[in-house]
């Protein structure tokens, strides 16, 4: 297991070497990872795609998806391509696709041709500011409501 997101993050079973890795057939988060470091850091990955799917096994894994050959070029070989799943609890497309914009936010993983910001602009909700309240609270009566 491995968390990944912000925060506490989500629990992605693996990572498992995609190479021979035979997807379930079955709704998920999922994530593309290599190890950058193998000789001095081997227990280190880096997250270079992410995405969902109502169906793992109709997504052509492990290397006819779409995007594979960036995997293949940013690990250096098809070898070194790990995979990640997370089965949101519950989740529906909606769901996924919000852990899988979050996740892009996070880790800006490169095979990804949509990226995600973190950031916070005030003209989204407007800005926000309230005088402080530092007056003594007054005391109510009985008859005070």
């Amino acid at each position: 297991m491995i968390r990944l997101g912000s925060l506490a993050g989500y629990p992605f079973e693996g990572p498992r070497l995609l190479g021979g890795w035979t997807p379930p057939a079955t709704a998920a988060v999922y994530a593309i990872l290599y190890k950058p470091e193998p000789d001095t850091k081997p227990e280190r990955y880096a997250v270079i795609y992410v995405g969902h799917s109502g169906d793992l096994s109709t997504e052509r894994f492990p290397f006819r998806h779409p995007r594979a050959a960036c995997w293949v070029r940013r690990a250096g070989s098809k070898w070194k391509v790990y995979i990640a799943t997370y089965e949101v609890p519950g989740g529906g497309p909606g769901h996924r696709e919000q852990i899988t914009r979050e996740l892009a936010a996070v880790y800006q993983p490169r095979c990804n041709t949509e990226q995600y910001s973190q950031s916070w602009e005030d003209r989204w909700i407007g800005e926000y500011s309230a005088a402080p309240n530092t007056g003594p609270l007054a005391p109510r009566g009985p008859d005070q409501a």
